[in-house]
């Protein structure tokens, strides 16, 4: 999984593989989901991210189980 922020266009793009993106949905009028020809997720990109996602609070845990 790989995220990125681009400050200069206020996207945040999120790259959940590496697979082949064969279709781009619109979930809404500033997110976008990516995915391959089964259907999964590839990425999901998000337009004016500070507004979308409140990405100045972002946080990462990961709990093991």
């Amino acid at each position: 999984m790989e995220i990125k922020y681009f400050p200069d266009t206020d996207t945040l793009l999120i790259n959940f593989t590496d697979k082949e993106i064969v279709d781009t949905r619109d979930l809404t009028e500033n997110i976008l989901i990516e995915l391959d020809k089964d259907g999964g997720l590839v990425s999901m990109t998000i337009e004016h991210a500070k507004e979308q996602a409140n990405i100045k609070d972002f946080l990462y845990q990961q709990v093991s189980g």
